[in-house]
């Protein structure tokens, strides 16, 4: 079931109409991209659109383009002691910094955060809404339609005290992740 999904997924993006395919991000331009992941405790998908906010501007090394991008969590799962906690979640709030490169490799860093309600308390005991924060560093890896992403990410995750006690849930992931840049004709 699910290699059919994956499957369908990856279909439905390799063909969507609109798109333009091209060689990498460019201004005015947008990014789709799935991705999977796991972590210690914590595993999930994710969906994203990004906008592509400057044209590459800074000095040597740093010199890149700011990305923003709105994350739909359809399928997040944590394991625990006791039970297994399912949820789902989204991050209105992504930027990253692509580093302009002359190669087909892309390194980025990324931080985000937002909201994630499940069917049980996470961490145990505490809440079903919890809010996410974190990082990533990663790599794009450039095709001519698509590109394919990796990237190790750190996750916090807590109920901001709305209630008692307020432990939180911190992991280390790898994700990977399929997309698609395109730009409106």
């Amino acid at each position: 079931m699910r290699r059919i999904f994956m499957t369908f997924v990856f279909a439905t993006f390799l063909n969507a109409p609109a798109a333009r395919g091209q060689a990498g991000p460019v201004e005015g331009g947008h990014e789709l991209q799935v991705w999977t992941g796991g972590g210690h405790g914590v595993s999930g998908s994710q969906s994203g659109d990004g906008l592509i906010l400057t044209a590459p501007h800074g000095p040597g090394f740093l010199r890149g383009r700011l990305e923003y991008a709105v994350d739909a969590v359809p399928v997040f799962l944590i394991v625990q002691k006791t039970n297994t906690a399912y949820g789902v979640g989204v991050n209105p709030f992504a930027f990253k910094w692509a580093f302009a490169t002359r190669s087909s490799i892309v390194p980025y860093v990324e931080i985000g955060g937002g909201v994630l309600f499940t069917n049980n308390k996470v961490p145990e005991g505490t809440s079903h809404t919890n809010f996410t924060s974190g990082g990533a560093f990663g790599l794009h890896f450039l095709r001519s339609k698509y590109n394919i992403s990796t990237e190790v990410r750190y996750m916090h995750i807590s109920n901001a005290g709305l209630a008692t006690p307020n432990p939180g849930i911190n992991t280390i992931q790898f994700r990977l992740g399929f997309g698609l840049f395109s730009q409106k004709e």
